[in-house]
């Protein structure tokens, strides 16, 4: 069950925020946020169930062992339990992501283990097994204290706007919430807009270029003329670029709905004029992730130029791991920690001296290039592809069905992807949404805004059954 699918946003959702409000009645506030908690818990339960029926065991299961050690974390032999606990979630992760890849080098290498049916990779499993890890981690490091009450650990864990897609939200980052939160009118009206602004991101823009970028990497890309490939490419990095941060959006504005505040995911990447911002800016909560986790703890850039970009390597070769058990995904990690290297050394400095437009131009070439690696099936299509960009196939196109899909539909919302990106289409949140008046919540313009969208991408998934999500795969 995705947030862009009409069951979601037509009976589970309407369903599970009036049941929400009806809780939030009750005359005793303690009483009243316990049971809007366990209502909270169970729907997200059941929300990963939908997509996920045996391993929502697998769920429950890192639940229990993170709440346990989190409890014995403050006793005698913590890191012992804290490194038990993380070797428990990486081979949890390890096991259902990356044994089928693991197998397949083995028998590249001469070494078969017979026939092996890797397990189905779990929705999810990558966010909240770091969302996990990172709980563990803060209560060793006395960042936060561990929960005494399991509806805390389970409620964190399994909360259903950010259990599929992120953000990647940390313990502390709602810790208060989850025990004593504010509601009002503001923070409400604030989710819905929020929602549907991501709502459109991913079903007007994202689902209507996803349809041409989809059909031109199924092709050959011997089929490929240069301009196409191209226009394929820049479709794929808007496509993830407003389906990601689409659903970022939706999620932060169901935490908002529910009284939580998630951190920031996307802040406009495509942007940035250096690869060390792209990452200040895209997928937030996982760079800062692997900052604070592995980079500062390996080193970081206190030592030399050679031991900062080792670190570097090993964090986005890990990065890449992350998102994919696939060697394209790992030489894209490669790609990244390379650029990001040369930007520690004297060409960051050069850089930096280099007129605006050079240092942005370079930030998107590197990235569009990257991207190729992170859409392409293996490292061989992954080659051709850039064959075809380079101009290995001049402007011949040997598919004749090509353009049907290239309609103008798809080049108006390429068109409109590309002059949207620079911007920030998302409401802004005031710091005091307490003291908001109701005249203020409720802007007569903006609202018809938010309701016209929402038909609009009503209308677009109802007459479309068209509607990937490109972070199932990771």
């Amino acid at each position: 069950m995705v947030f862009s699918s009409p069951i979601f946003l037509f009976l589970f959702l309407p369903v599970v925020l009036l049941g929400y409000l009806l809780v939030g009645t009750l005359p005793n506030r303690k009483t009243s946020l316990f049971l809007r908690n366990v209502l909270l818990t169970i729907v997200s339960l059941y929300f990963y169930a939908w997509g996920e029926k045996f391993y929502v065991l697998v769920m429950l299961l890192s639940i229990g062992i993170t709440y346990f050690l989190g409890r014995v974390l403050a006793t005698a032999h913590a890191k012992l339990w804290l490194f038990l606990g993380i070797v428990y979630h990486l081979s949890i992760l390890g096991f259902l992501k990356y044994s089928g890849f693991f197998v397949e080098v083995l028998s590249n290498l001469g070494l078969s283990l017979g026939s092996y049916h890797p397990p189905h990779l779990p929705i999810g499993i990558s966010f909240f097994t770091f969302q996990a890890i990172s709980y563990l981690i803060d209560c060793h490091r006395s960042v936060t204290k561990p929960q005494q009450n399991p509806l805390g650990v389970a409620l964190y864990i399994s909360l259903f706007p950010q259990l599929i897609a992120g953000p990647i939200v940390r313990y502390s980052q709602i810790e208060k919430e989850l025990s004593d939160r504010n509601h009002s009118l503001a923070l409400f009206d604030y989710g819905i807009k929020r929602f549907v602004i991501g709502l459109a991101k991913k079903v007007l823009i994202a689902n209507t270029i996803a349809e041409f970028v989809d059909y031109a990497f199924a092709l050959p890309p011997s089929s490929l003329s240069l301009t196409v490939a191209w226009l394929a490419i820049i479709g794929y990095a808007l496509q993830i670029y407003y389906d990601f941060s689409g659903y970022s959006d939706m999620a932060i504005g169901l935490g908002a709905m529910f009284g939580f505040h998630f951190p920031e995911n996307f802040r406009t990447p495509y942007r940035a004029k250096s690869l060390r911002e792209f990452w200040r800016r895209w997928h937030i909560t996982l760079s800062e992730w692997f900052r604070d986790y592995l980079y500062f703890p390996l080193g970081g850039s206190r030592g030399s130029f050679f031991e900062t970009s080792r670190n570097l390597f090993l964090v986005f070769i890990l990065c890449g791991l992350w998102h994919g058990a696939a060697w394209t995904f790992v030489c894209w990690g490669l790609l990244h920690g390379f650029f990001l290297a040369l930007e520690r050394g004297a060409f960051g400095r050069m850089l930096l001296k280099c007129p605006a437009s050079i240092q942005h131009s370079y930030l998107l070439l590197v990235v569009l290039l990257s991207w190729v690696l992170f859409r392409t099936e293996n490292l061989q299509h992954a080659f051709d592809f850039y064959a075809a960009l380079f101009g290995a196939n001049g402007e011949v196109i040997s598919d004749p069905f090509l353009f049907l899909r290239l309609d103008r539909e798809v080049l108006f919302t390429l068109a409109l992807g590309i002059s949207l990106a620079p911007f920030s289409l998302v409401p802004e949140l005031k710091t005091d949404t307490e003291s908001s008046t109701h005249a203020a919540v409720f802007n007569p313009a903006y609202s018809l805004l938010t309701v016209t969208i929402l038909l609009l991408a009503s209308a677009k998934l109802a007459s479309s059954s068209y509607n990937p999500f490109i972070y199932f795969r990771f």
